[in-house]
């Protein structure tokens, strides 16, 4: 019998859910362009929520370019336009000194995440987060962590929403969330889940080849 969380995805799945449904989608290095436009996007405020410092262009397009996709995952949502207006990174290190306090893994995973202006209200940077909590979850990761400004109220809600401990210092607040060991039911919601963003994906990106095909070009 699946578990409450599990009864609730696939009904916001059908449409039946109170919330209407985002899918989050694992991100590739064929992505990197699009990611690089959805950064440079934010404006300096956003920037300065997301990175802790008001990082120039120059310093997204190292950031974009220097991310390992074989260590690290990246999660996406796309608009029906196929932009990308949210984005999670989801990066692998050992825990260090203080942080994480009870994790007896030889990995804690640190989370951030940026929405597009256009689709915030709409619960893309929660989504984010639960997916990178179950993707932790399903790869024997106990500790999910996230720095932030302590004015980022995005993510301090996101974070008191999730149950997260969190430690407030100097404006910072650092987080943290213990995660329970994996179970069938959390292994079958993250494969569904990528599948049906996957298609969602490709339906999009399909739609957005043939919409440029279509259209008439501009003449020099």
């Amino acid at each position: 019998m699946p578990d409450n969380s599990i009864r609730n995805w696939f009904a916001s799945l059908a449409g039946t859910s109170d919330r209407p449904s985002v899918l989050v989608k694992a991100l590739g290095k064929h992505d990197r362009r699009r990611m690089l436009k959805h950064f440079l996007a934010l404006d300096e405020a956003d920037r300065l929520l997301r990175f802790g410092t008001v990082l120039p262009d120059e310093q997204i397009h190292a950031y974009v370019n220097k991310i390992d996709f074989k260590r690290d995952i990246v999660f996406g949502v796309v608009s029906r336009g196929f932009k990308l207006v949210g984005v999670g990174h989801l990066a692998f290190a050992p825990p260090a000194p203080g942080r994480a306090a009870g994790s007896d893994k030889k990995r804690v995973a640190e989370f951030g995440v940026s929405v597009s202006k256009s689709a915030r209200g709409q619960g893309v940077g929660s989504r984010l987060f639960e997916r990178a909590a179950i993707h932790c979850r399903n790869n024997d990761i106990d500790t999910l962590y996230m720095q932030c400004l302590s004015s980022n109220r995005t993510m301090m809600h996101i974070a008191k929403k999730a149950g997260m401990e969190i430690k407030r210092e100097y404006g910072e607040a650092d987080a943290y969330l213990h995660l329970p060991p994996p179970s069938p039911g959390s292994v079958m919601r993250e494969a569904w889940e990528e599948q049906f963003a996957a298609i969602d994906y490709t339906v999009k990106a399909n739609a957005r080849a043939a919409m440029k095909w279509f259209l008439p070009k501009k003449r020099s």
